[in-house]
C-alpha cells in the first residue's frame, strides 16, 4: 500500500480490461496485481506487492454482523432476567414482604378519600408498625416513634403545562427510628399507598410501601446501632399530584431534620427498579449507592432525559428537590409500563426476586447512609455531580463529573492527535486526506438523512393506512419494518458511493477511512456533549475510547491483511462492552417510551416517534459498521434481504393482521379509554341555567381514537363527537387533568343525569370592590374528594391574587386557570378566594360572555356507589377484552360573574 492514510485510485494499464469489479478481489488477490494493480501506462514500471489483503465475503460479514448484535442483545436480556445476583444474606425477608403487598392490594383500589385509602391500609400500616414498636421497645439501641398526619395546604407545579394544587386532610402516617439517645440528622425514605382509580397499584406504589414495612423491620431488629436515624413516610396522596409528601415535607416537624432522602416510584410493573435520577448534586449519595447496593441498577442517561421533561411524568423526587431543598436518590420499576396505572397492575405480576432485590438494595444503602459522617454534614459535600451507570447489574461504575470532563477531554485530544497525525503527511497526501474524510464524512451524514427521511415516509403512509401502533403488541415488527428501511438506505448510499465515486479506489483504504468518520462523528458528540455539561457524555467517551484502541491495536493486521476473518472477529471484540451498554440504554429508551405511547393522547403521532426512535438506535448501532460496507465484495444479497424483511412486514401490516392490543392475561397490552358520565350545567351572568345536557364524555388517550372500539360499541361513532366550546372554560367538559393538549378527539354519549348522593354545594359568599380597583370575590364549595376548579377571565379582566399557593395566580394556560382539588376524611368545606381586576372597556364583541370572569366546578367521584350508573355499566360491558375502560362520574357546572 502507498500509505495507511491516503486513499489512492487505481488507474487500469492502458489497453486491458478487468474481468472483476473494481476495487474487488477474491482471498489471496494480491493488490497490485489483476484489476487492483495499475503500472501507470508506459512510462511508470509496475508495482509490486508484498501483502495479500482481504475483503469480506457478502453472507460471511453479514453472519459476523448479525451473531455479535444478537449475542449483545441476548445478554442484555439476560442480565434483565437475573433480578438477584448471588444469595440472600437473609437481612431482608421477600416473602415477608410479599404478604404485605398482598395484604394492602387485597383491598382494591385505593384513591384518595376513600375508606380503602384512609382507613383500611392505614390501619393495616399502623398494626405492622407497633409490632416492630414493640421488638424495638425492649431492644438496648433504638426507638421508633408514629405520627399519623392531616396536612392541608396548596402550591403550584409547572407539571403537565402547570397547575396549582389544594389539598385538605390528606393522610401521612410517619414513622420515626433513631437510636436510644435521639438523633439530629435523618434519612427519609418514601413510598405512596394511594392509587388512581380503578388499579390495585401492586406495583405502583404498593410493593414499595411493602418493602419499607420490611426495611422498617429489619433495621429494628438488627444488633448494631445506627449513627442516625431514619423516618419511613408512607405518604397516601402521591397520585393526587405529589400532594401528601409537600405535606410532609413544608409542614410536619421532623421534616426539618431530613438530610436526605430515598424515593421509591414505579412507572411500571415488576423487573429490577432502577436509580433515574438523583441529587441535585451530592455526589456522595451516588457514592453511597455504588458502594452498598447489593444488586446495581442505574444510569446518569435516565435522570438526564427524566429532567428535561420528555417523559410526561413526575414523582416525590420534585417536592423534596424543589420545596424541602434536599437531595435524593429516586428509584422506580419500569418494565411492563403497558399495564402500569390499569385493573392489571396485580400483585401475582411481581415477582419475588424484584422484591429481594429492592429489598435487599434499600435497606443496604439505608444502613451505609445511617452510619455515614456525610448524612450529619450533607452541604460540605454537597457540590458537584457523579458520571454513573451499572454493568449489566453486576457493578457501577461512577466517578465525578470533573473527572469525567477531563476523561471526554483527553480521549477527544488522543482521537484528534490520531486524525491530525494522518492529516499532516508530507506533499500533498495529508491535504488528500483531509479533503477525503471531509468528502466521507458527507457522504455518511447523507446516508443517515436518507434513513430518517426515507423511515419517516414509511411511518407516515402506516399512519395515512390507518395502521398506526401496530407495534403495541409486536414491537420486533416495528424493529423490522422500520429497521430494515433504515438500514437498508444507508447501505444503498454507501453501495452507490463505493461504486460510483470510489470506483477504482482500494476499497480496504476506503473502509479504514470510515472507520475514522464514525471516530470523528463520535468524538464531535462527545465534545459537544462535554461543553453542556452533560454526564451523559460518557456513551460517546465509550464509543470512541474502545474503537480507537482496538483500531490501533489491530493496525498490523489490518495493513498486512486487510479484512480478514481474524480481524473481522478482533475487531468486534473490542466493540462488544460499548455496544453491549449502548443497547441496554436502546432497551431502557424502548421499555419506557413504547408504553407511554398508548397513553400520550390523540395528537402526538406515536408512528413518528417509534420510527424516529427506531433509527436513532440502527443509526447508533450501524456507525462503526459502515466500513465493513466497503470491506465486502458486494452488498446485493444484504440489500435484498433487508427488502424482502421490508416488503413482508409492511404486508403485514398494512393487512391489519397485526392487531395493536391484547387482552392475553399473560401479557396484556390494553387499549386505554376514559368514560365520564356527566351532567352539565352552564349559569349566565344573572344566575339563570341556559343550558343544561347529560352524557357520557370519552377520551381515548392513544392515537387510534375509537376506531377499533367503535364496532364493539356503535353508540360511540363520529355522530356524538364532542366539541369544544372556546368561551367554556377548558372547553366546558370536566377535565380531572389539564390535559386537554393531549387529546382533542372526544366524544360524547347522550345519557340521563347523574344523581350523584352527596352533590356539589358550590356558593359565591362575598363579592366586594377594594381600594385598589379589584374585585373580590370568596367562594365556598363542599363536594366529594375530588374537584377541579376553572377559572376563565374575560377579556380585558385579570387576576392579581389569590388564596392559594404564595397569593400569585400561577400558569395562565391559554387564558384559563386550573386548580386541583382533593381532600381525605372528615374535611371541612373548601373556601378560597381571588381578586380580579375588571375590564376597563365593555365586550368588543357580541360573541364574547358577560361579565369579568366564567368560574367552573367539576366532580369527580372515584369511588363507592356514587362512581357507577347504569348506563355506565352498559357501555362498560360492551368494551372488548383488549380495552381498559377507566369510569366514573363527574359533574360540571359553568357560573358567569
Amino acid at each position: 500500500m502507498e500509505s495507511d492514510t491516503t486513499v489512492r485510485r487505481i488507474k487500469p494499464p492502458f489497453g486491458t480490461h478487468s474481468h472483476v469489479e473494481p476495487g474487488h478481489g477474491s482471498p489471496g488477490t494480491r493488490y497490485g496485481e489483476d484489476n487492483n494493480g495499475w503500472s501507470g501506462g508506459d512510462n511508470e514500471p509496475k508495482r509490486k506487492p508484498d501483502v495479500s489483503l482481504y475483503l469480506l465475503r457478502e453472507g460471511l460479514a453479514t453472519f459476523l454482523v448479525c451473531v455479535f448484535i444478537l449475542l449483545l442483545w441476548g445478554l442484555v436480556h439476560l442480565s434483565l432476567q437475573q433480578l438477584v445476583i448471588g444469595k440472600p444474606s437473609g437481612e431482608f425477608n421477600a416473602e415477608r414482604a410479599r404478604q404485605h403487598l398482598e395484604r394492602i392490594t387485597s383491598v382494591g383500589p385505593r384513591p384518595v378519600g376513600s375508606y380503602e385509602n384512609e382507613v383500611s391500609t392505614v390501619d393495616y400500616l399502623l398494626k405492622q408498625i407497633e409490632k416492630v414498636r414493640v421488638t424495638t421497645e425492649q431492644g438496648p439501641h433504638l426507638q421508633l416513634s408514629v405520627d399519623v398526619q392531616r396536612p392541608t395546604g396548596s402550591f403550584s407545579i409547572d407539571f403537565l403545562g402547570g397547575f396549582t394544587s389544594f389539598y385538605d386532610h390528606v393522610t401521612n402516617v410517619v414513622v420515626r427510628l433513631e437510636p436510644k439517645g435521639g438523633s439530629q440528622h435523618f434519612m427519609l425514605a418514601n413510598c405512596h399507598f394511594d392509587t388512581v382509580a380503578n388499579s390495585p397499584g401492586a406495583s405502583d406504589d404498593a410493593v414499595s410501601c411493602a418493602v419499607m414495612l420490611e426495611v422498617l423491620h429489619s433495621l429494628a431488629n438488627q444488633s448494631t446501632p445506627l449513627r442516625h436515624g431514619v423516618i419511613f413516610l408512607f405518604n397516601g396522596a402521591e397520585e393526587n399530584v405529589l400532594q401528601a409528601s409537600h405535606g410532609f415535607i413544608t409542614q410536619h416537624p421532623w421534616a426539618k431534620q431530613v438530610r436526605a432522602f430515598i424515593n421509591l416510584e414505579a412507572a411500571g410493573v415488576g423487573g429490577k427498579e432502577v436509580v433515574f435520577q438523583t441529587g441535585p448534586e451530592n455526589p456522595w449519595l451516588v457514592q453511597a449507592y455504588v458502594h452498598a447496593a447489593k444488586h446495581p441498577f442505574a444510569s446518569v442517561v435516565g435522570q438526564e432525559v427524566f429532567q428535561s421533561g420528555i417523559i410526561p411524568s413526575d414523582t416525590d423526587f420534585r417536592i423534596y428537590r424543589d420545596f424541602g431543598n434536599i437531595p435524593g436518590i429516586d428509584l422506580a420499576f419500569i418494565e411492563n409500563g403497558f399495564i402500569y396505572h390499569t385493573k392489571y397492575d396485580t400483585a401475582d405480576r411481581i415477582l419475588t426476586g424484584s422484591i429481594q432485590r429492592a429489598g435487599d438494595n434499600i435497606l443496604a444503602v439505608l444502613k451505609h447512609l445511617l452510619v455515614s459522617e456525610e448524612l450529619a454534614d450533607s452541604s460540605e459535600y454537597r457540590h458537584g455531580n457523579m458520571v454513573f451507570f451499572d454493568v449489566l447489574g453486576v457493578a457501577v461504575v461512577a466517578y465525578p463529573a470533573r473527572v469525567g470532563t477531563i476523561l471526554n477531554y483527553m480521549v477527544a485530544v488522543a482521537t484528534f492527535l490520531y486524525l491530525a497525525r494522518k492529516a499532516s503527511q508530507p506533499g500533498n497526501r495529508g491535504v488528500r486526506y483531509v479533503l477525503d474524510l471531509a468528502c466521507a464524512t458527507g457522504v455518511a451524514l447523507l446516508g443517515w438523512l436518507v434513513a430518517f427521511l426515507s423511515v419517516l415516509i414509511v411511518a407516515v403512509l402506516v399512519t395515512l393506512l390507518g395502521r398506526s401502533m401496530f407495534w403495541y403488541t409486536h414491537f420486533y415488527a416495528a424493529v423490522c419494518l422500520y429497521g430494515s428501511v433504515a438500514a437498508g438506505k444507508m447501505v444503498l448510499v454507501h453501495t452507490l458511493a463505493k461504486n460510483l465515486y470510489y470506483r477504482g479506489v482500494r476499497m480496504v483504504e476506503v473502509g479504514e477511512l470510515y472507520l475514522d468518520v464514525s471516530l470523528l462523528l463520535w468524538c464531535c458528540s462527545l465534545l459537544w456533549m462535554t461543553q453542556r455539561g452533560l454526564c451523559s457524555a460518557y456513551v460517546p467517551l465509550l464509543m470512541v475510547a474502545f474503537p480507537l484502541l482496538t483500531k490501533l491495536l489491530l493496525a498490523n493486521e489490518f495493513k498486512n491483511r486487510g479484512a480478514s476473518l481474524k480481524y473481522s472477529v478482533l475487531y468486534l471484540a473490542g466493540l462488544a462492552l460499548p455496544y453491549l451498554h449502548i443497547m441496554f440504554l436502546i432497551w431502557v429508551v424502548f421499555e419506557i417510551f413504547t408504553p407511554i405511547m398508548g397513553r400520550s393522547g390523540t395528537e402526538i403521532p406515536p408512528e413518528v416517534v417509534l420510527a424516529t426512535l427506531v433509527t436513532i438506535a440502527t443509526v447508533f448501532l450501524s456507525s462503526f459498521f459502515l466500513h465493513f460496507i466497503y470491506l465486502v465484495r458486494s452488498t446485493k444479497w444484504i440489500l435484498s434481504g433487508l427488502g424482502s424483511v421490508f416488503a413482508l412486514v409492511f404486508l403485514l401490516v398494512s393487512s391489519g393482521l397485526l392487531f395493536p392490543y391484547s387482552g392475553s392475561p399473560d401479557s396484556p397490552r390494553p387499549k386505554r379509554v376514559f368514560l365520564q358520565h356527566t351532567t352539565r350545567t352552564f349559569y349566565d351572568v344573572h344566575g339563570r341555567v341556559e343550558a343544561r345536557d347529560s352524557g357520557v364524555w370519552i377520551n381515548s388517550f392513544d392515537y387510534t381514537g375509537m376506531k377499533h372500539v367503535t364496532p364493539h360499541v356503535p353508540q360511540i361513532h363520529d355522530g356524538v363527537r364532542a366539541r369544544c366550546r372556546d368561551d367554556h372554560p377548558f372547553c366546558g367538559f370536566p377535565w380531572f387533568l389539564p390535559v386537554k393538549f393531549l387529546t382533542k378527539n372526544n366524544w360524547y354519549v347522550p345519557a340521563p343525569d347523574v344523581n350523584p348522593s352527596s352533590p356539589v354545594d358550590f356558593r359565591l359568599v362575598s363579592k366586594e370592590e377594594t381600594g385598589w380597583g379589584t374585585v373580590k370575590m370568596t367562594f365556598n364549595v363542599k363536594g366529594p374528594s375530588h374537584m377541579s376548579l376553572y377559572l376563565m377571565p374575560h377579556r380585558g379582566a385579570s387576576l392579581s391574587t389569590w388564596s392559594f399557593g404564595d397569593g400569585t395566580p400561577q400558569f395562565d394556560v391559554s387564558g384559563e386557570y386550573f386548580i386541583f382539588y382533593s381532600h381525605g376524611l372528615d374535611a371541612p368545606a373548601w373556601t378560597f378566594w381571588f381578586e380580579i381586576q375588571p375590564p376597563r372597556d365593555p365586550p368588543p364583541s357580541a360573541w364574547d360572555p358577560e361579565g369579568m370572569i366564567s368560574v367552573a366546578i367539576s366532580t369527580h367521584y372515584f369511588f363507592g356507589e356514587d362512581q357507577k350508573t347504569p348506563r355506565l355499566e352498559e357501555l362498560l360491558s360492551q368494551f372488548p377484552s383488549w380495552a381498559f375502560p377507566s369510569s366514573w362520574v363527574c359533574t360540571y357546572d359553568l357560573y358567569r360573574y
